[in-house]
């Protein structure tokens, strides 16, 4: 099947996380994607990386060029040329001072799309300051919504904040590119990954304009028993996320609790005491059984899995998510999927 991105070119100067990620997703739907490369890893990238091929470059063609060097310089202007639209992860200047910033872009390829991949923007009192995922979360607001009163945050390093930025770089990169077909006039994208991360916490906002999130009301996703993360037997965990209240009947029914009224589901005066009957119920089993009881049905549950385990699992080896290598190496497949169906 003809991918929807076949024929746009995109020329990626490689950067740290987010860009490269939105170069492998435009890749991934069929862009043809050239990166101009550093002869030498940064300290970062080497330190994370190490000596494994990264899954970043994947789908693209590797140009490695000193940018500094007139002939460097030179060849990365006959790559742009051809190209459809540009990514670059540079502070705010960078671009500006090798003489391949917007403008000089503008002057010479008018319909290039300039797609600007940075943690805080092209603007404000923290564009020029370092920072990296957590940060970026955190400022956003979005950070403090993942951990109960009084406890200490935390999420899953690079997947909320260089993976937010970078999927709302590719959006932006896709639009300004559909736009630039049109009128003949490029645009720049200034992606800055606490924009997209605040964007995302869309449905957050929503849910907390109703007292349910960042107040001093008992909070669904963070207070009811009904949403939790649960410890089992053997140490591991399951998830339980019933909101609707024919899930939560369902659950109640599941786990033999038919002393409990469904219709009380949101009285929150009842929560700290079923929340910690939940959690003397499923510590009295392993994850196993609660798999065997709950996995496929409607209480909204699924296991916490390893990575490793992840790779494993039916559905998600039904869906192809992950792709493992020879060397025991995991990579992901492209999303979303399409059909012609």
């Amino acid at each position: 099947m003809t991918l929807p991105l076949q024929g746009v070119r995109i020329v990626e100067f490689e950067g740290l996380g987010p860009g490269p990620l939105a170069g492998r997703m435009l890749a991934d739907m069929g862009a043809d994607v050239t990166v101009v490369s550093r002869r030498q890893l940064g300290a970062v990238a080497e330190r994370l990386g190490g000596d494994k091929p990264s899954p970043l470059r994947r789908g693209k063609r590797i140009v490695p060029l000193d940018l500094k060097q007139p002939d460097g310089l030179a060849q990365a202007w006959r790559l742009l040329a051809e190209a459809d639209a540009l990514i670059e992860g540079n502070r705010p200047g960078v671009m500006e001072r090798l003489g391949l910033g917007p403008a000089d872009c503008a002057a010479r390829h008018p319909k290039l799309v300039y797609g600007r991949m940075t943690g805080w923007g092209q603007t404000g009192p923290l564009a020029q300051t370092a920072g990296h995922d957590l940060n970026y979360v955190a400022l956003s607001g979005m950070l403090s919504l993942a951990a109960r009163p009084g406890e200490a945050p935390m999420t899953p390093p690079t997947v909320l904040g260089d993976a937010g930025g970078a999927l709302g770089l590719a959006f932006g990169l896709v639009c300004a590119i559909l736009e630039a077909r049109s009128t003949g006039r490029g645009r720049v994208v200034d992606a800055a990954i606490v924009d997209t991360v605040a964007m995302l916490g869309g449905i957050a906002l929503w849910v907390r304009n109703n007292g349910q999130l960042d107040g001093p009301e008992p909070s669904p996703f963070h207070a009811s028993p009904f949403y939790d993360v649960y410890a089992c037997a053997d140490g591991r965990h399951i998830t339980i996320g019933a909101l609707e209240p024919q899930f939560y009947t369902l659950l109640l029914d599941k786990l033999g609790l038919s002393d409990i009224d469904p219709a009380r589901q949101y009285d929150t005066a009842t929560w700290p005491a079923l929340k910690q009957r939940f959690a003397e119920i499923f510590l009295s089993q392993p994850r196993a059984h609660w798999d065997a009881l709950l996995g496929g049905t409607d209480v909204c549950y699924a296991p916490v899995l390893s990575i490793a385990e992840a790779a494993r699992h039916p559905h998600n080896v039904a869906r192809g998510l992950f792709v493992a290598h020879p060397d025991g190496t995991l990579d992901t497949g492209g999303a979303p999927k399409f059909s012609s169906d």
